[in-house]
C-alpha cells in the first residue's frame, strides 16, 4: 500500500477517537515530512511494506546531521512514526512494525527559565500594548497557554465566580481555572475599556487578538530591555506551576490546573535551584 494511502486511513483514524485538530495537524505533518523524504530518497512514492529500519534510521540521521534537529525534535517525530506503525501493523496494513527496533531517543532535560512575580510585573510594564498586558498577566496568574488565551469567548470568564472556562484544550479537554485576586483586579479594570467582540481577548482592528502578534509583542519587549532569559508567551504559564511548586502546592493540583493529562509532564517545573537545595539540607 502507498504511504500516502496508508497516511490518509490513519487521519480518519485519528478523527475518529477525538483527537484535537491541532494534535491530528502534528501528527500529519511530521508524517508527511517523512513520506517526502522517502520520495526524495528513492525519487519515487513509497510503499509502506517496503520501508526498512534502515529507512528511519537514516531519516533520524538526516534530522541530525544535515538538518540540526535537536533530540527532543528527533524524539517528537520518532513518537509521530511510532504511533502511526502501531496503528497500521494493528489493522494489517503492514507485516510488522519496524519501529520496535528502533533505538530510543535520549532527551538530556534542562531547566527553563521563569520569572519572579516582580520580574513580571516589570516586563509587562515595559509592554506597550494594553491588552497584551492583560494576556500576560492571564498566562501568568491562571496558567493558561497563549493559544487558549485567544480563544476565550467571553461568556468563558465569569468574573462574579471568579472562573475562567477552558473550552478544548490541548488534548481536547476542557478545563476550569480560579481566577485570583490579583487577575481579578486586572479583569475588571480591562472591562472598561474590552471592545466589543464574542472573543474575550480582542483588539479593535480585527475583533481578536492573535498568537502570532502576542508572541511578536514579547519578543520585541524581551529585544528592548536587553535581557539575557529566554522569554517567550509560554515562560509566563511556566512560571505559574513554578511559583505553585515553590509554594508547596500538591503537583496533583497543579497537573490539574495547567491541563496535563500526565502528571509527568507536569514535574518538569519542579526545579531545584541552590536556594532550595540548601533549605533542604538545613532541616536534616
Amino acid at each position: 500500500m502507498l504511504l500516502s494511502k496508508a497516511l490518509g486511513h490513519y487521519k480518519d483514524y485519528l478523527e475518529g477517537t477525538d483527537r484535537s485538530q491541532r494534535t491530528i495537524e502534528g501528527y500529519l505533518q511530521d508524517l508527511t515530512f517523512f513520506s517526502k523524504w522517502l520520495k526524495e530518497k528513492y525519487n519515487c512514492p513509497a510503499y509502506l511494506e517496503d520501508i526498512t529500519l534502515d529507512d528511519i534510521e537514516d531519516f533520524l540521521r538526516m534530522l541530525k546531521d544535515e538538518r540540526n534537529y535537536k533530540a527532543a525534535s528527533r524524539r517528537r517525530l520518532l513518537a509521530a512514526i511510532k504511533m502511526f506503525y502501531k496503528f497500521a501493523h494493528k489493522k494489517e496494513l503492514c507485516p510488522e512494525d519496524v519501529t520496535l527496533q528502533v533505538e530510543p531517543i535520549k532527551v538530556v532535560p534542562k531547566e527553563r527559565d521563569y520569572l519572579t512575580e516582580e520580574e513580571v510585573r516589570e516586563f509587562v510594564g515595559a509592554v506597550e500594548s494594553r491588552l497584551c498586558q492583560v494576556v500576560i498577566y492571564t498566562m501568568f496568574y491562571a496558567g493558561l497557554r497563549v493559544s487558549e488565551c485567544v480563544n476565550l469567548k467571553v461568556d468563558d470568564v465569569n468574573l462574579e465566580k471568579k472562573l475562567i472556562k477552558v473550552v478544548q484544550g490541548k488534548g481536547a479537554k476542557d478545563r476550569v481555572v480560579p481566577i485570583n485576586t490579583k487577575l481579578l483586579s486586572v479583569f475588571e479594570d480591562y472591562e472598561k475599556w474590552r471592545v466589543d467582540s464574542e472573543y474575550f481577548f480582542a483588539s479593535e482592528q480585527t475583533g481578536k487578538f492573535s498568537k502570532v502578534r502576542i508572541e511578536a509583542i514579547v519578543r520585541e519587549t524581551r529585544k528592548r530591555l536587553g535581557l539575557e532569559k529566554q522569554i517567550t508567551p509560554h515562560t509566563f504559564r511556566h512560571s505559574f506551576a513554578s511559583h505553585l511548586v515553590k509554594k508547596q502546592v500538591n503537583i496533583v493540583s497543579i497537573s490539574k490546573l495547567m491541563g496535563h493529562s500526565d502528571i509527568k509532564v507536569t514535574s518538569v517545573y519542579t526545579h531545584a535551584g541552590l536556594d532550595m537545595l540548601e533549605e533542604a539540607v538545613a532541616m536534616m
